[in-house]
Order: structure tokens, then sequence, then C-alpha cells
């Protein structure tokens, strides 16, 4: 139940960037194309993929919170991260798109200097998604959630677009009319940035990559429950945001079955509490002091 009410919240918070983009990409291409702005309407572009890609991660938390069914034991929840992938190829084909229209108006002649309503739209766009960036990224650390996160990275991207934007726009104003499109340039190159970083994060995670500066963690919390002897192997891996281990901890010979499944569900408990660790699968072997050495070399 508790997994159902963070991913209802992750919906919440992709909605909130939906409405937010929807309406900042009207008022830039309404203004950019008015005002005679290429960076502004070259952020308008952006938020419409923007509105494509909270789509996308709309639905891949929809169909994170399917329970786990006969094809799908450990539950839905790489659906996010497929819905991150997905928003990072759409990101990067308009990041492209923005990127040559930009270079093509650097090259086609004279331009005419934009009005100051687009510079103030600009302005005003980058405070509302500063502050939709705020609201997203506590989401994130508070339900931890990859797919909010790459929301949240997008959203502080889309403020420093727009702060780009309204840059180049007071360049023009004070005669240097270029400027406004070398900063619609530079919006391509940040959107193609924010694309390439959501995407290494939601491939490194769908190849069961994992943070191995967490590791050292989660082992000592095994070897601190009582009655492990020692930790032979540790794997770690990710599935959605839900973190998978597999373990195989040395413990006293002559305990029981019931003794040593015991120490199981302690560490279970402790993974829980202390990672988030949802599902772990702890191995037991009998503990040698003699064999320790061989016995770690031959896992290795």
């Amino acid at each position: 139940m508790e997994r159902k009410n963070q991913l209802k919240s992750g919906e919440t918070g992709a909605w909130v960037s939906i409405f937010a983009y929807i309406f900042l990409a009207a008022c830039k291409l309404i203004a950019g194309k008015m005002g005679n702005s290429d960076g502004l309407w070259a952020d308008g572009l952006n938020n419409l993929t923007d509105v494509l890609a909270s789509v996308a991660v709309l639905v891949g938390l929809k169909i994170s919170k399917k329970p786990p069914d006969k094809d799908h034991h450990y539950g839905h929840y790489r659906a996010e991260t497929i819905a991150s992938l997905v928003a990072a190829f759409i990101m990067l084909g308009v990041g492209f798109q923005v990127l040559m229209n930009g270079v093509q108006s650097l090259f086609s002649g004279n331009k005419a200097e934009p009005d100051w309503l687009t510079a103030w739209v600009a302005i005003g766009s980058a405070a509302i998604m500063m502050g939709v960036y705020r609201y997203n990224i506590n989401l994130s650390r508070k339900i931890n959630s990859n797919a909010i996160r790459a929301v949240a990275q997008d959203n502080r991207s889309d403020a420093l677009v727009s702060v780009g934007a309204f840059i180049g726009i007071i360049g023009a104003k004070v005669g240097i009319v270029w400027l406004d499109m070398i900063a619609a340039i530079i919006v391509g190159l940040i959107i193609c940035k924010t694309a390439w970083e959501i995407f290494h994060d939601a491939s490194h995670a769908l190849t069961d990559g994992f943070d191995v500066t967490k590791v050292p963690e989660l082992q000592q919390t095994i070897e601190s429950t009582a009655g492990v002897k020692g930790v032979n192997e540790i794997k770690a891996r990710t599935h959605g945001n839900q973190i998978l281990i597999e373990s195989t901890i040395l413990v006293d010979p002559n305990l029981t079955i019931i003794e040593g499944h015991a120490i199981t569900e302690a560490i279970e408990k402790g993974l829980q509490s202390k990672h988030g660790v949802r599902y772990a699968i702890i191995h037991v072997e009998p503990y040698f002091e003699k064999n320790t050495t061989e016995q770690k070399e031959a896992r290795t």
C-alpha cells in the first residue's frame, strides 16, 4: 500500500510538470513568434517535448503500480526506467532540431530585434520552472523515484534554458542581434545534454547497473547482524527504483536450520529498514576459520 501511495504521489509530480509545460509552451511560442525571438521560440519547442516526456513518465508510473503476475514475478517497476528512456529519446530528437534551426538562423542574414515582451516571458518562465523543479526534486527524494528525478532534472534544465533565452534577448536589445540566435543554439545543446544524462542513467539501470559506492554500506549492515561471521559475496542491482540483493554469508556450522533462517530474516529486515531493499536473497554457508580465506578466493 505504501508503494502505491508513492507512485500516486509521483503521478501528481508528473501532472504538475505537464500543466506547467503546456502553459509555458503556449506563452513562449506565441510571444517568440510575435516578438521575433528565436531563443524564446526554441525554448517553447523544448517545452512541447517536455510535455511528451512527462506523459511518458506518467504512463510508466501507472504501469509500475501493476502488481506482480505470472510474467512479471518482481512486479512492473522497470516501467519507470523505460519511461525515462523514452523521455530521453524524445528530448534528444527535438534537441537536434532546435540546434539545427538555431544554426540555420544564425547564417540566414538579417534578423529583426526581439520585443521586450519576450524577455519578460523568458524570465517569468525561468522562475516558474525553478519552482516546479524544487517540488519534483523533493518529491523524487521522498518516494525514491528515478522517473520523477529525471523529470526534475528536465525542469531545472528548462529553467536554465529560459535564463539563457532572456540573456540572448537582452543582448539583442542592446544591439547584439546575433546573441538571441546563439541562445537558441545553446538551448539545443542543453536539451541534448539533459537527454544524454537521462539516457545514461536509465540504460545503466536497465542493464542491472548499480552504484558500487553503496555496496560497502549494504555489506556493513549484513555483517553487523547478530550471528553473521562473515560475508563471502554480495551482489546488487536495481529493478525500477527497487534494490535487489543476493549475498552469501558465513555462520556457525553448528546452528540449526531454524536458527540460520532467523539470521537471514534479521538481515532482510535490516536491509529494508536502513536501505529500502525490497528483495534480498541470502545464502548461508558454514564458517570455518581456517577455510575463510580459501572460501573467499574461490568466490572471486
